[in-house]
This record gives C-alpha cells, sequence and structure tokens, in this order.
C-alpha cells in the first residue's frame, strides 16, 4: 500500500544569496490597548513562517538554511494607499517540530520543521474599511506538485483590521497549531485543523487558493496594495477547492476538519481560510487566510522478517553468549519476538544486534517473528552454531628477499578442529597451504600475509599482517681492463656494510670505495648486508695489460652463437675517448659510439651489415694525458 506524509508547510522562498526555505506561514493581529489622548488603537502584529528544518540545498534556489530577519510588512487602508513606512519585524521565538510514523505495519517516514514568530506592536487610527497588514515574497518551494514553475511563484500572507463601520478592537481568528504531521498515501487521514478566536466569534472553513505575490525572483519584499486576489497557476486538476485531489478528495468541513484519502505522492500547496462572524449580528468581520504543505509520502511496507539462515559464532574467546544481527524490514515500532532454540524467548522492539547467552556448545534452531499478533506478522527461521574460540594468527621468522621465510602458524579453536590451512602471500601466485610454509619473496617490499582457516564446525577466520621483506643490491663494478701499475678506485653499493676478498692490492678491505694497485690478473669477491642481516654477494675482475694501449680485434662473427658476436676495442690505461667510428667501403659512417663494452653488433639501419671489410677510426686520451689516435680495418664474417 501506498502512503503519504501530511505537512503543515507553506511557500515562500527568497532565491538568492538571502533566501529561505519558507514553506508556510499566517498572519495574524490582536488588539492590546487604546490610547483616547491619540485616538489610536494599538495592536500586536504576529507573523508565523515555517521551513524545513532538515532541507540545505535544492537545484534552482540554492541553499537555504535559516529564517530571514527581519521582514518588511507593509500597512494598507482600504483604497490600497500606503498609511506608513514599511515596518520590519524580529523574530522572538523559533519551535521545532518534529514527528515520526510510528506505525509496525508501515514503513517509518520523518518530518522535522521549524516555526518562526515574528511579533512587534503598531498603533492605528480607527478609520472606515479598516487596514491592510502584508508580506509579500518570492518565492515558495522547488518542485511543488500542484503549482506550474513553483520556484518562480510568490506568496503573500496578511491580515485585515475591521474600520469604524465594523469592529476596530478585533482579534483575529488565528491557527494556534503548529505541528509535523505525518501521514500516507491511499490511506485516509483526519486532522483537527480547528482555528481559535480570543473573542468568540463564529468559525467556519473553507478550502481557498493560495495566493501569489511578489515579483519573480526578486530580491526585495513586494510592496502590492490590495486587494489581494491573484491566485497562483495552478496544474489542472488542481485548485484552491481541490488543491491536491484524493479519493476522497481533501476537504474541511465547517468545524476545522481535514479530511481525504490522497492517492498521488508529492508536495502540495493547500490554503485553509476561516471566516469571522460576529455571533450577535451575524456579520462578517473578517477572512483568515494560511498557506501549508502537504507532502505525500509513499509509506508502504513490506514487512519481512529476516534472519541469517546460518550463524555461526566463531569468536576469539571462547564466551557461548553470540551476537544476532537482526535484518528484518518492518515499522518503526515493529516487536521481535525471539525463539532461541534452548527453551528461552524473549521480545525486543529495535533492530538491534542482540546477545543471547546459550547454555552450552550445540546447534540450536532460531526463530524470529516480527509484529506478533499483528495482521503484518511474519517470521523466519535459522541455526546457530555456536562452537567459539576460533583464534587465527601466525609467526614469520626471516625478512630478508631471495631468501626462504618461514611463516608458522598458531591458530586455535577451543570447540572445534581447524581443518584446513590456506595462505595467500600477497603476489601473484603466492597460494600456498599447511600450518608450516617456507616462502622465498623476489624482491624487497611489503607484502599483505593473509592465513585463512578453516574448521569441522562451519567456522571460518582469517587473520592477515602486513609483512616486509629487506634485500640488499651488491653491485662491485664492472669487469675492467686496465694498464700494468693503473690505480682503480672500486664503488661498490646495495647494502650498509662491506667485506672484500681478497685484500690483496686493497687500500682497505671493509669500505665500499677501497683503491685497488696491483699490476696481474685479479678477482675480488663483495659481500653487502645491512642491519636486517640480509646478505648478498657480486664479484669484479680486473685483467692488466701492457699499455696504455688500445687492442682491437680485425675480425668478428655476429651470428648470434655468443662467440665474437661484436666488434669492439679493449682499452689499456685509456680514460677518455673522443669517438669510434665504423665507415664501410663508400665512405658512408654505419657506426659510432664510445661504448666500448658493447661495441658494434653488426646491424645497419636495423637490418645485418654484408660481409664485408670496413673501416675504422677511434681517438682518446691515456692515463698520462697523452692523445691516442688509431685506425685500422675489420672484417665482418657471416
Amino acid at each position: 500500500m501506498s502512503k503519504i506524509f501530511l505537512l503543515v508547510l507553506g511557500c515562500m522562498i527568497h532565491v538568492e544569496a538571502v533566501a529561505y526555505h519558507i514553506i508556510g506561514g499566517e498572519m495574524y493581529y490582536q488588539t492590546v490597548g487604546y490610547n483616547a489622548a491619540t485616538g489610536q488603537y494599538r495592536y500586536a502584529i504576529t507573523l508565523k513562517l515555517y521551513r524545513d528544518a532538515d532541507f540545505t540545498c535544492g537545484d534552482r534556489q540554492g541553499c537555504l538554511d535559516r529564517f530571514e530577519n527581519p521582514v518588511t510588512i507593509n500597512i494598507y487602508n482600504a483604497a490600497g494607499q500606503r498609511v506608513t513606512s514599511p515596518v520590519q519585524l524580529y523574530i522572538q521565538s523559533t519551535k521545532p517540530m518534529f514527528d515520526t510514523l510510528k506505525n509496525p505495519c508501515l514503513s517509518p517516514q520523518t518530518q522535522h520543521l521549524e516555526a518562526a514568530f515574528y511579533r512587534d506592536t503598531i498603533n492605528l487610527t480607527p478609520t472606515y474599511g479598516g487596514y491592510y497588514i502584508a508580506y509579500q515574497r518570492c518565492c515558495r518551494g522547488e518542485h511543488l506538485a500542484n503549482i506550474y514553475s513553483s520556484e518562480q511563484e510568490g506568496s503573500t500572507y496578511y491580515t485585515t483590521i475591521p474600520g469604524t463601520e465594523s469592529r476596530p478592537n478585533n482579534n483575529s481568528a488565528y491557527f494556534n497549531k503548529d505541528e509535523a504531521i505525518v501521514i500516507c498515501g491511499s490511506f485516509s487521514f483526519e486532522y483537527d485543523y480547528a482555528a481559535y478566536d480570543e473573542d468568540g466569534d463564529s468559525l467556519t472553513y473553507n478550502l481557498c487558493g493560495a495566493l501569489t505575490g511578489g515579483s519573480s525572483r526578486n530580491e526585495a519584499n513586494a510592496t502590492n496594495p490590495p486587494p489581494y486576489n491573484d491566485l497562483v497557476n495552478y496544474i489542472p486538476p488542481y485548485s484552491g477547492a481541490n488543491p491536491m485531489g484524493g479519493n476522497p478528495r481533501i476537504s474541511i468541513d465547517n468545524k476545522g476538519m481535514l479530511s481525504g484519502t490522497p492517492d498521488r505522492v508529492g508536495k502540495y500547496v493547500v490554503s485553509v481560510c476561516v471566516n469571522e462572524y460576529d455571533r450577535a449580528t451575524r456579520r462578517l468581520i473578517g477572512t483568515h487566510h494560511k498557506d501549508i504543505l502537504l507532502t505525500v509520502f509513499n509509506c508502504s511496507s513490506n514487512v519481512r522478517a529476516n534472519l541469517q539462515q546460518v550463524l555461526n559464532n566463531c569468536i576469539d574467546s571462547a564466551d557461548l553468549r553470540v551476537a544476532i544481527p537482526n535484518f528484518s524490514n518492518a515499522g518503526y515500532t515493529s516487536s521481535f519476538y525471539w525463539n532461541f532454540g534452548d527453551g528461552t524467548d524473549t521480545t525486543t522492539y529495535t533492530k538491534d544486534i542482540f546477545f543471547h547467552q546459550y547454555p552450552d556448545t550445540g546447534s540450536y534452531k532460531l526463530k524470529l517473528v516480527v509484529n506478533r499478533g499483528l495482521p503484518c506478522v511474519d517470521s523466519s527461521e535459522g541455526l546457530v552454531n555456536n562452537y567459539p574460540g576460533l583464534r587465527a594468527g601466525y609467526t614469520v621468522m626471516g625478512q630478508c628477499a631471495r631468501n626462504p621465510v618461514l611463516f608458522r602458524d598458531t591458530s586455535s579453536y577451543t570447540y572445534g578442529k581447524i581443518t584446513a590451512y590456506k595462505w595467500d602471500m600477497g603476489m601473484p601466485n603466492g597460494a600456498a597451504n599447511g600450518r608450516r610454509i617456507n616462502w622465498t619473496f623476489p624482491e624487497g617490499g611489503v607484502y599483505t600475509v593473509t592465513l585463512n582457516l578453516e574448521t569441522d564446525k562451519g567456522c571460518s577466520k582469517s587473520f592477515t599482517q602486513n609483512v616486509t621483506m629487506y634485500e640488499v643490491r651488491p653491485f662491485a663494478g664492472n669487469d675492467t681492463i686496465l694498464a700494468r701499475g693503473q690505480q682503480l678506485p672500486l664503488h661498490g653499493s646495495g647494502g650498509e656494510f662491506y667485506a672484500w676478498q681478497p685484500g690483496t692490492g686493497l687500500s682497505a678491505t671493509n669500505i665500499p670505495d677501497p683503491v685497488v694497485t696491483w699490476d696481474e690478473d685479479i678477482q675480488y669477491l663483495l659481500k653487502v648486508s645491512n642491519q636486517q642481516g640480509c646478505v648478498g654477494y657480486d664479484s669484479i675482475s680486473i685483467k692488466y695489460f701492457a699499455g696504455p694501449d688500445i687492442y682491437i680485434p680485425n675480425a668478428f662473427t655476429p651470428n648470434g652463437d655468443g662467440v665474437n658476436d661484436r666488434f669492439r676495442f679493449i682499452p689499456v690505461g685509456i680514460i677518455e675517448y673522443d669517438y669510434f667510428r665504423i665507415y664501410n667501403r663508400w665512405g658512408q659512417e654505419i657506426f659510432n659510439s664510445v661504448d666500448f663494452r658493447n661495441g658494434w653488433d653488426g646491424m645497419v639501419g636495423g637490418r645485418p651489415a654484408s660481409s664485408d671489410t670496413y673501416i675504422w677510426i677511434l681517438s682518446g686520451k691515456d692515463l698520462n694525458g697523452q692523445s691516442v689516435e688509431k685506425k685500422g680495418t675489420v672484417t665482418l664474417v657471416r
């Protein structure tokens, strides 16, 4: 079933930065005194405005979160002439209004409104025809269902003070109920909307047209004189007498009882007029007008009891108390009857997690009944497997990448057996099984490692922690060739601690950059380590030749067999290279590089060069500062 939410709301919204989301209001007066010396009555003027306290931002009118203060009212005589300067009214009090639909068979709907009371006193000399006191402003709320372009439609709230031909010391009728009313569509509703009259005058009621007012999207208050009979632009078939339809449609009787059965959701401006008659003369004293906003909500609720079908109590401790969640769909005041399958039961009134203390381990049938004894009853059954005491955990031994790391399960289960240990090592293809595993991580970094447990009682649990792997990246340097007697500074890297072996020819063995002074072929082994104990090794080979000189072969075979595939020069005692160029027999340069480690691979323009004899030239500088220039030929054999 659909449902509708009724609100006492109103119509005025100021559109720009100083706009306020006003959704209803009324203006009324009381006669509080008479000054015989001046011949004036003193009137207390009250303007009551409403706003949606939950409203923050609209897609057309911006963010509106407070009442305008002060507001401006204007006073006119019966001829429509303004008789005083504009009067500013200030807020004297505010009142929150909050209501929630509390029906166990319907979906909860909540309305939160706020009313502001603007008050001040004015002095007026009685005159024929009396006075109009008016407050006008653009604009109304957004997306109203019964008014075209409601966000550009204005509002007028006014009251009339009778003239000398009637009762200038009158007290106007007004609606003294300020409530946020919740109703539901497709349900009939009644609400006593009777007004109050201090003089005890006779009151009758009717639905009337909502008044427009104010300039479209104008920041300032309007100053339109009376009479006030311009209505908002209703969307057919809606009107003042039929503001929101329904079956039967909304109406008000002569005692002020609003009733009807709304059948469409939305927000509707509804205007109620109360006519005040003198009981002695039966003459009409005045008509009081109030705008309200009836918001129609769909309150339909599919009440469903919903339990977790199988609830395994797998908490860490051996506590037999079970946390039972309630996933039911129910009304605000629904009741929840529980039968725990252990000979006990209880009734709760919230969907909070319920904790039940079972007497022992075991499997128990659980039953939940929502709204037991009501027409919207529903039930659900489940099973509680109460075998707690499952703890998951593991330890890690080792913290160096590229070395085996031991992971050892430390899990325990008080009331059952763990049947499966599944590891996720936090890397591709990183799955393993067993209580103890050795795992080698390919490089340093942080790995998220998870141990997943399964038990014979249907429980499962995971334990996850970040495991940091450290590593060293040992590098002793590139193999090199030196002239006999030439010194070589080494530059080891990749860790925090260094050890070179052998110590022959080294200036030191425990620093990253010792100096080699030697003249025979030798290989040095570098051990690199860090504070975590991770170790790595690298080596560098040094060959000595007579020099300084440059040794260049006269042929090479780039056939991909790994032997003599590149043509490169071997520098001995050469510390600087100017160029190394290769030309074909027509003098075209086909290679230019001083990278003697890679040399020429026999390719020209991405294609294999033909078998032929090529010319090369080389220039550099030796360790004595002497220039070295050489040239020759090389034969490429395929």
